[in-house]
């Protein structure tokens, strides 16, 4: 038993010799291992679709996950009750987008209003960040193709007419766990406008927000609005637009009042002929779904 003691009391010796010597890397990795730790989490979840109403927001789809989007839009309110308050006429656009990577993103979709085709692409450029970063970025180009007129009605729009684009940098920042903010400065190119007096490209702003009221619904508000006046062949006015979000598991559900017919921003903003004051008021609906595909 004494030989036993001795030992570990010269083995003790020996280890707190060599640890005095090391002690300064120890604790240079505990430090670095505690500041790698204390790094402030990215801010995530600024909104819970892809759509604030009409315009996107800065949430991608997540990596190797496909989303399926139906928006629907109904007729005016102001239609009456011979149409069962716009509920016998509507507009609708499929979609489907697809994230390639965590940041990266495309999209395809169609619309019934002009039997409009459109594709998408959205890339993450910065991530909001508690005292790094102050709001998320987002870059966002969308091209869409009107396919009415037929060609055989039309043959002099060929398809560089029929083509317009649209390219927007979304700024977002979640304020709190119930208040995030979105604007998107926007810059729209019509490869054919009504008349010669109109604009091919049209500078548009698009501002909007969320504010949740419950662990799975929210309120959520738009206003989208063209600078100057570039088009003077019809009477456009400010989008403006006012939804519920409802989350229910692997859906969102959004309930929407808006006086856009269009769905797409060269619609939504270059193309909204009512106002609210008038009650061209058209009611609708988003809802999406999303399929993962990781192991």
């Amino acid at each position: 038993m004494k030989t036993l003691f001795i030992s570990f009391v010269a083995s003790l010796v020996l280890f707190c010799s060599s640890a005095n010597g090391q002690d300064n890397s120890l604790l240079d990795m505990l430090n670095d291992s505690l500041t790698a730790t204390t790094q402030p989490p990215a801010v995530t979840a600024a909104f819970k679709a892809t759509q604030i109403v009409n315009m996107v927001t800065v949430e991608q789809v997540g990596k190797r996950t496909l989303q399926f989007m139906i928006m629907h839009r109904f007729g005016e309110l102001s239609d009456g009750a011979y149409e069962l308050f716009g509920l016998d006429n509507a507009e609708i656009r499929f979609g489907l987008d697809y994230g390639i990577t965590k940041g990266i993103s495309v999209g395809v979709g169609r619309s019934s209003l002009d039997k409009t085709y459109d594709a998408n692409f959205k890339i993450k450029l910065l991530q909001q960040t508690p005292g790094r970063m102050p709001v998320s970025v987002s870059g966002y180009g969308l091209l869409t193709y009107t396919t009415f007129p037929r060609k055989e009605d039309k043959p002099f729009l060929n398809a560089r007419l029929r083509t317009a684009y649209t390219s927007q940098l979304l700024i977002a920042r979640k304020f709190n766990s119930r208040l995030s903010l979105q604007l998107s400065p926007t810059l729209l190119h019509f490869n054919m406008v009504p008349t010669p007096r109109d604009k091919n490209t049209i500078g548009a702003m698009a501002a909007g927000g969320r504010f949740k009221v419950s662990k799975r619904m929210s309120i959520n508000a738009e206003y989208d609005w063209m600078f100057g006046n570039p088009v003077r062949s019809y009477q456009q006015h400010p989008s403006l637009s006012m939804g519920l979000d409802i989350e229910t598991g692997g859906h969102v559900f959004q309930l929407v009042f808006t006086n856009s017919r269009g769905m797409t921003a060269p619609y939504y903003l270059a193309k909204t002929m009512g106002t609210w004051q008038k009650g061209n008021i058209y009611f609708g609906f988003n809802v999406s779904r999303v399929f993962n595909f990781n192991k």
